[in-house]
């Protein structure tokens, strides 16, 4: 029962992440022309969901007790000079990541 209860789990995510992925492209695909609204949000969420992610990552950082945040920041800078280096967000994600796993485990 566990095994089909996750299954079932599974194939729901999946019918439901694609079509909030499908379903702008099915609405305003064709010969529609696509809201101004819709192409504002297209440029600007992006932006607000980065920030959002890095406000939720760095909330509980506490600048006055043990390495004080000097981890974050050292890895913030990292990812920041390494997406304007490489200009490749999935690189600079991954790369910070592991810049920050091998600070909180091996340096501080």
């Amino acid at each position: 029962m566990n095994k089909i209860h996750s299954l079932a789990l599974i194939m729901v995510i999946t019918v439901v992440t694609m079509l909030l992925r499908f379903l702008p492209f099915a609405v305003f695909g064709g010969k529609r022309k696509t809201p101004s609204f819709i192409t504002y949000l297209s440029n600007v969420l992006p932006y607000a969901i980065i920030g959002m992610l890095v406000i939720y990552c760095l909330r509980n950082v506490d600048i006055f007790s043990g390495s004080h945040g000097l981890p974050e920041l050292l890895a913030c800078i990292g990812v920041a000079v390494l997406h304007i280096w490489k200009k490749n967000t999935l690189l600079s994600i991954a790369a910070g990541t592991v810049f920050y796993m091998i600070l909180i485990q091996f340096v501080f």
